[in-house]
């Protein structure tokens, strides 16, 4: 099937879709699986670790840089539903694609080692959450910044636009700056733990 301005729900619509092929699942059905999966993975969570623990890895368990580019049926059914909010997904864009890209390979596997290091308490867990915590807000601000500079003109209604474009992105702005933040604490505290004690064994 050839895309055309008739056949895509996605703005603008004058928008090239070699190959369109529209959703088969509808926008319940894909909401819903996504958040009964995301309470399976946080309730398995919950059983193995405590409260704080159990947000954390949550949240990097259930990153969507984990799953960015996979091409299962669920996961390009999400994509195209996504794209009702920021049309740059179904076309390819260069920018999108290359900032994804680097995103779902080198934070995809950091978040999964910061679900193993957050649970075992390793001791390099606050500086990998931080380094993929900055990251998240670094691609974020891409994302945001060239759809700015692009005319910011790519969802097919207000409601698409705040719900999947900015609703759907604020927590990718909102949990990764506060994560930095108790990660800064952290390190900066056991930082100065080290140089106290590094002081008194001089004075001794």
């Amino acid at each position: 099937m050839e895309g055309s301005v008739q056949e895509h729900p996605y703005v603008p619509r004058d928008l090239k879709l070699p190959g369109f092929v529209p959703c088969l699942l509808s926008q319940s059905n894909i909401v819903g699986v996504y958040g009964i999966s995301s309470l399976l993975v946080v309730s398995l969570i919950w059983l193995l670790s405590g409260l704080t623990h159990m947000i954390l890895e949550g949240y990097f368990a259930f990153s969507p840089e984990f799953y960015k580019d996979k091409t299962g049926f669920y996961l390009a059914e999400v994509w195209k539903e996504y794209s009702k909010g920021d049309s740059r997904y179904a076309a390819r864009d260069a920018g999108v694609v290359a900032v994804e890209g680097l995103t779902a390979v080198l934070e995809g596997p950091a978040c999964l080692l910061a679900v193993y290091a957050i649970a075992m308490g390793k001791s390099y867990s606050y500086i990998l959450q931080f380094a993929i915590s900055l990251g998240q807000l670094y691609g974020t601000a891409v994302y945001f910044i060239t759809s700015y500079l692009e005319g910011d003109n790519f969802a097919a209604s207000s409601y698409y636009y705040y719900a999947y474009y900015v609703g759907a992105n604020a927590s990718w702005v909102v949990i990764p700056t506060l994560i930095s933040i108790r990660c800064w604490k952290k390190i900066c505290a056991a930082v100065q733990v080290q140089v106290q004690g590094q002081k008194k064994t001089k004075v001794r």
